[in-house]
């Protein structure tokens, strides 16, 4: 099925390693056979919370991101570690990011942000039974923690105030979940 769009890999190798990405660089066989390069950025994937109150607001993020010099709006994410169970990452992003842990847990989707130069997944989790604790930020991390409703969510993402796309995706998902559309 679909082998008439596949491209394969013929040869190629890592061009850059870095310590969060790494880039790489194959040759591959079109599907007319010629010959062409491609280049990807390899991520071991990461999990993305979205974090229901018992009221019904959204526990949310506010940090900078540095590539785009300005501070997001975001639900609490995090990258998955080498061997690490998807959801057992997500208890643990939570916990670090925002100090509150979850009594349910539930998989709502995976979501691929960048397939044309990137191999990354989300994994995204609807959490609830929220209890609130301590944050742990990991050294360098800096953020900030506030809580807005569903209705908010989807105005800021209305009028572009929310951009980044694993948030747009999570707060549709979350109001397809509260609107019975999409039960979970």
């Amino acid at each position: 099925m679909d082998l008439h769009l596949k491209e394969t890999r013929i040869d190629g190798g890592p061009v850059y390693d870095g310590h969060f990405l790494k880039v790489q660089r194959d040759r591959v066989t079109l599907p007319d056979g010629k010959i062409t390069a491609r280049e990807y950025i390899k991520h071991p994937g990461a999990v993305v919370i979205l974090p229901l109150l018992a009221d019904g607001s959204v526990l949310m993020e506010r940090q900078f991101r540095y590539p785009l010099d300005r501070v997001f709006i975001e639900f609490p994410a995090g990258k998955i570690d080498a061997g690490e169970d998807a959801l057992a990452c997500a208890k643990r992003e939570l916990e670090e990011e925002t100090g509150y842990t979850a009594t349910e847990w539930q998989f709502v989707s995976t979501i691929h942000n960048a397939i044309a130069y990137s191999d990354e997944h989300l994994e995204l989790f609807l959490a609830r039974g929220l209890s609130a604790g301590a944050a742990r930020l990991d050294d360098g991390e800096f953020l900030e923690t506030f809580t807005a409703t569903i209705d908010e969510l989807l105005e800021w993402v209305r009028d572009r105030r929310i951009t980044d796309v694993k948030t747009v995706i999570g707060i549709f998902w979350l109001d397809k979940i509260r609107s019975g559309a999409w039960p979970q």
